[in-house]
């Protein structure tokens, strides 16, 4: 066991929540858009995360993720070392994919050589696949790969939702709306309604040299789920479950509507049934992955959410270890019933700390 392992418990569960500011921040509306710059060159933000997220869209497609990493993390569950550049530092990668058929695309870039990242933010290139632009509150996506491109106008409200509010780390999602058009072989599709603008920015080991960290160094955050569910067409709940060396990082949700209030619940409960078989990755490595979710979101009293969720779309690899994909949910939001599609990504690295 390494000394980041052992001393994973104490940092998650005494020394972080000292200086973590996430509940309170997110109580608050966003108004700091000067944070959301790339770092590509910085020796103190080892790495930096934009990603927009559509979680419900109509078949074929069920969802359209874009989900972006400027430098390497240094973590267990994120890094893909077999992809960095002669500077581990300047590896950057794009994974995005709907259900559809052929809808996938992961590939990794020198941020030097094939990227152009304004210093403010402002427009985001990676090679000519993918293009950001931002002039917050409006975002644009342009997105062309090979089986599918997209188009994107997103109006960002300011309704944050923190998931990590730190000296060394921040992480935030942005409740938006958008419009815009997914184009493959067989046509158009025009799409709208709730989305997010995520961001965030971390301290990290890996900026201290060029050649990935070996695992043993590597910061032990080993499970991750995010899940995004559009409730209704105002209404959005995130879910998050973040583990380290078996220390809890982040089990929170967030509720935020539209023109409303956005609340943190923190009494929050997930069960999860494994599929029979792992999911191989392209190198082979095998992963536990989730057949069934059942979520329980509580305030006191009161049962604020509850949804049972069926994982039936492909997954799609690349969110660094692990995989994205689509579940069929259905449950109660304050005592009304919902159901539809939600997005989630998954990555467990917990039984395969060895890094094979």
């Amino acid at each position: 066991m390494s000394v980041l392992t052992a001393a994973a418990p104490f940092v998650v569960n005494k020394l972080l929540p000292r200086f973590d500011q996430r509940i309170e921040e997110s109580a608050k509306p966003f108004d700091r858009p000067g944070l959301l710059r790339p770092h590509p060159g910085s020796r103190t933000w080892a790495w930096t995360h934009y990603g927009i997220f559509v979680p419900e869209l109509p078949r074929p497609h069920r969802y359209l993720n874009t989900m972006t990493l400027i430098g390497s993390t240094g973590a267990v569950c994120f890094d893909n070392d077999y992809l960095a550049t002669s500077d581990a530092r300047r590896t950057t990668t794009v994974l995005s994919s709907t259900a559809a058929p052929g809808h996938h695309h992961y590939r990794a870039y020198d941020s030097r050589t094939e990227c152009r990242f304004a210093e403010d933010g402002s427009r985001l290139e990676w090679d000519s696949d993918l293009a950001i632009e931002a002039a917050h509150p409006s975002y644009q996506v342009h997105a062309r790969y090979d089986g599918f491109s997209a188009d994107l106008e997103i109006t960002a409200t300011p309704q944050v939702s923190w998931f990590v509010r730190n000296p060394a780390y921040d992480h935030l999602s942005l409740l938006a709306t958008f419009t815009g058009m997914i184009t493959d072989d067989t046509g158009e599709t025009e799409i709208g309604g709730l989305c997010t603008v995520e961001y965030a920015r971390s301290l990290s080991p890996q900026a201290l040299r060029r050649s990935p960290l070996p695992q043993r160094f590597k910061l032990p955050i080993d499970f991750f789920t995010y899940q995004i569910i559009n409730l209704d067409d105002r209404t959005q709940l995130l879910l998050t479950d973040v583990r380290a060396a078996g220390a809890t990082a982040c089990r929170l949700a967030h509720l935020r509507t539209l023109g409303g209030d956005a609340a943190v619940f923190r009494e929050v409960r997930v069960e999860v049934e494994h599929r029979a078989e792992p999911e191989v990755d392209p190198r082979g490595r095998e992963m536990r992955v989730p057949e069934r979710f059942r979520w329980t979101v509580r305030d006191g009293a009161e049962e604020v959410v509850a949804v049972e969720a069926v994982v039936d779309s492909p997954l799609r690899y690349g969110h660094g270890r692990g995989y994205v994909g689509a579940y069929t949910y259905s449950g109660a939001f304050r005592g009304r019933p919902v159901s539809g599609s939600g997005y989630f990504e998954w990555v467990d690295c917990e039984v395969s700390r060895a890094g094979r």
